[in-house]
C-alpha cells in the first residue's frame, strides 16, 4: 500500500492500492523531496474523469511504469476537486510552460524544495502513440534533465512564478462610469461566435454555458432583447433535445465531443446539473415553454434520486465509465430496447431517439437523441422511458463520488431554490433548505466554512467559492440564514479582499502558501468566485446597513472593467454582477424580491 489508503478523497482511494508509491500532497510528501532531492511528479485529476482512468490503467497500475516513478521521483496525487488552488495553480503553469490549453490528468513536474513546474503535460501513454511520447520514456528524459541542468529547470520554474505573479496582478481600476458597455459587448460577441442551428457557441466540443443563458435573459428584455431571446431558445431547445441530456434519468453531461450536442463525454458533475436547473428554470419563467420547465423537472428529479445523500446534501459526481467503458450504462441497441417494450411503443420510441438510424457511438451502440419533427404520443413516450429506465437501472452503475463539496452543493441550493420558485415546486424550496442545513450543521467550525465532507471526516477551510457561493445561494433562497450570511460576507471580505487592488484572492489568509496566491475574475467550468461575491455583496447591500459591501462589489467590477468590455464571454458572471449593479434586484432574506 501507498500513503493514499486512509484519505477521504475517493479519486485517491482509486489510487491507494497502485504499486506507485503515492503520497497526498501534505508536509511529510514535501520533506521526502527535500531530504532526497529527487524532483516532484504532481498528477492531478478526478474521481469521474474518463483519461484519468486510462492514464491509471496504461501507467499507475503497471508494475514496471511503477518502478520508474518510484526510483525517480516523489509522486504526489491530488483530487482537483479537494485541492482546486493546487489545480489552479499547476494548471495554469501547464498553460504557460506548453501554450496549450491543460485539462485532466494534469501531470507536472516540481523542483524538489521551492515547488516551481519546469515540465508540464496531461494524459501521456504508455506507449507512444497521439504523438506522445511514452510515459516511462518521459519520466527517464525528464530525470535526466533534472539530473544534469537542475539549475536551469530552477531558472524556468521561477520564470513560470514571475509570469504567474504577473498575469493575475490588477491592472488600473477603471474611474469612470458603470455603463451597459461590456453587456452589449457580450451579446455581441455571443452572437459572433453562436451556431445557428445547435445554439451555443460553434464548434467542437461544446460546452454548456449556464451563466451565458442567465446573462440571455437579462438582456432579452433591453433594446437587444428580440437576438438574446434567439440565442437563449435555440441553445435551450438544442440541448435539451441531444445527447447532452439524459432522456431517461434526467440531468445533463459534462460536455458535447461534437458540434450538435450529440454525443457527450459522459461524467455526469453536480456543479453543471446545478447551474442548467437553474438556467432552465429561468428560461421557463421568461418563456413560459413547457418544455424548459419539463428538462428543469428532470433534473431536479435526478439530483434527489441520485445524488442525494441521506442528510439533504448532494455528492459530487458520476463516473463516465462503467464495467471499464465510456458511456456504457447509458447505451443501448435497437434489439434490447425492442425486447422491452411493446410493438407500438417501440415504433414510437425508436423513432422519436433515434434508433432507426445507423449507431452513434463507435459505430456499434446507440446513444439516445431526440429527432427532429419525430411525433408519438407523450403518453407512451413517457411509459417507454420508465421502462427503460427502470432496466438500465439493473446495470452495473457509474461510480458515484461521494465527497460532498461545498461550493457544488451551495450552487444546488441556489438551482433548487431557483427551480422552487420558478415552477412553483415547494417540494424543491424544501430540498434546497435541506441541504443549506446540511452544510450549516457540517460544514462550519469555530466561524470558518470548510471545503468538504466525506463520511463524517470534513476537509479544511474554504475556499472563496465556498464562501461566495454560499453567500449568494442563501440570498435566493430567502429564509432565516441572515446571521449566517452576515458571518460569511465578513469573513470572506476579511480573508479574501484584495483591499488595495480590488477582487478577492482564491485562497485566505490563514491558507497554505503555495508558489502563487491566484486570484481571478474570470470564469472556467465554474463562474470566477469573485464575480459571484461582488453579486451576492451588491444583494446583501440592499437590506444590511453601512457601504462595506457595495464598496468591495464596487471595487471588484473597476478591478475587472477593461476584461469585461475585452472579452466579456470569459467573465460571464462578473457581467451578471454589472447587471447586478445597474438593475438591482431587491431581495431579502426573508425571501422577498
Amino acid at each position: 500500500m501507498n500513503r493514499l489508503g486512509k484519505q477521504t478523497s475517493p479519486y485517491l482511494l482509486q489510487h491507494a492500492d497502485n504499486p506507485v508509491y503515492w503520497h497526498p500532497w501534505d508536509e511529510q510528501a514535501l520533506d521526502e523531496a527535500r531530504q532526497t532531492q529527487r524532483p516532484i511528479l504532481l498528477s492531478v485529476g478526478y474521481s469521474a474523469c474518463h483519461w484519468c482512468h486510462v492514464m491509471a490503467r496504461e501507467s499507475f497500475e503497471d508494475p514496471a511504469t511503477a518502478a520508474v516513478m518510484n526510483e525517480l521521483f516523489v509522486n504526489i496525487k491530488v483530487d482537483r476537486e479537494e485541492r482546486p488552488d493546487l489545480d489552479r495553480v499547476y494548471q495554469t503553469s501547464h498553460q504557460l510552460l506548453t501554450r496549450r490549453s491543460g485539462g485532466w490528468p494534469l501531470t507536472v513536474f516540481l523542483i524538489h524544495d521551492e515547488l516551481l513546474p519546469f515540465f508540464a503535460g496531461t494524459y501521456f501513454p504508455r506507449e507512444p502513440r497521439f504523438g506522445l511520447p511514452a510515459f516511462t520514456d518521459l519520466l527517464r528524459n525528464v530525470a535526466a534533465y533534472y539530473g544534469s541542468r537542475r539549475e536551469e529547470a530552477r531558472s524556468n520554474g521561477k520564470t513560470v512564478q514571475e509570469m504567474l505573479e504577473r498575469i493575475s496582478a490588477p491592472g488600473a481600476p477603471f474611474a469612470g462610469e458603470l455603463g451597459e458597455q461590456p453587456l452589449l459587448n457580450a451579446v455581441e460577441q455571443m452572437r459572433a461566435a453562436f451556431d445557428p442551428v445547435h445554439g451555443g457557441t460553434a464548434g467542437a466540443p461544446k460546452f454548456p454555458r449556464p451563466a451565458d443563458m442567465e446573462l440571455l435573459i437579462r438582456r432579452a428584455a433591453m433594446q437587444d432583447g428580440e437576438s438574446a431571446r434567439e440565442m437563449l431558445e435555440t441553445t435551450l431547445d438544442a440541448m435539451a433535445a441531444g445527447g447532452l441530456n439524459d432522456h431517461l434519468g434526467g440531468g445533463f453531461f459534462r460536455y458535447s465531443v461534437d458540434a450538435r450536442w450529440e454525443i457527450p463525454h459522459f461524467e455526469k458533475m453536480l456543479y453543471d446539473n446545478a447551474a442548467l436547473l437553474s438556467a432552465y428554470s429561468l428560461g421557463y419563467q421568461f418563456t413560459k415553454k413547457r418544455r424548459y420547465a419539463e428538462v428543469a423537472s428532470a433534473t431536479a428529479a435526478w439530483l434527489l434520486r441520485d445524488m442525494r445523500h441521506e442528510g439533504g446534501a448532494f455528492f459530487a459526481a458520476l463516473d463516465a465509465d462503467s464495467e471499464g467503458h465510456e458511456g456504457l450504462y447509458y447505451l443501448w441497441a435497437p434489439d434490447e430496447v425492442k425486447a422491452l417494450l411493446p410493438t407500438e411503443q417501440y415504433e414510437e420510441f425508436s423513432a422519436r431517439y433515434g434508433l432507426r438510424r445507423g449507431p452513434n457511438f463507435e459505430g456499434s451502440r446507440w446513444h439516445l437523441v431526440e429527432q427532429p419533427g419525430a411525433g408519438g404520443g407523450e403518453g407512451k413516450l413517457k411509459a417507454a422511458r420508465e421502462r427503460l429506465l427502470k432496466a438500465r437501472s439493473e446495470r452495473e452503475r457509474p461510480l458515484r463520488d461521494e465527497k460532498i463539496l461545498t461550493s457544488w452543493n451551495a450552487m444546488a441550493v441556489r438551482g433548487l431554490a431557483i427551480a422552487g420558485r420558478c415552477l412553483e415546486r415547494p417540494d424543491l424550496t424544501e430540498a434546497a433548505e435541506r441541504a443549506a442545513g446540511f452544510i450549516a450543521a457540517n460544514l462550519i467550525s469555530k466561524g470558518r466554512l470548510l471545503a468538504c465532507w466525506t463520511s463524517g471526516r470534513t476537509g479544511n477551510e474554504g475556499f472563496l467559492d465556498d464562501y461566495a457561493f454560499l453567500l449568494d445561494a442563501l440570498l435566493e433562497l430567502g429564509g432565516k440564514r441572515r446571521e449566517l450570511a452576515e458571518s460569511l460576507a465578513a469573513r470572506m471580505l476579511d480573508h479574501f479582499e484584495d483591499g488595495g487592488g480590488g477582487g478577492f484572492y482564491f485562497t485566505s489568509l490563514e491558507q497554505e502558501r503555495l508558489i502563487h496566491r491566484p486570484r481571478s475574475l474570470s470564469d472556467d467550468a465554474l463562474p470566477a468566485g469573485a464575480a459571484v461575491a461582488a453579486r451576492a455583496l451588491l444583494r446583501l447591500s440592499q437590506f444590511l446597513p453601512g457601504p462595506r459591501y457595495a464598496a468591495a462589489a464596487e471595487k471588484a467590477l473597476r478591478a475587472g472593467w477593461e476584461h469585461m468590455c475585452r472579452h466579456p464571454l470569459s467573465h460571464t458572471a462578473l457581467c451578471l454582477a454589472l447587471d447586478e449593479w445597474l438593475r438591482p434586484k431587491a431581495c431579502a432574506l426573508d425571501g422577498s424580491c
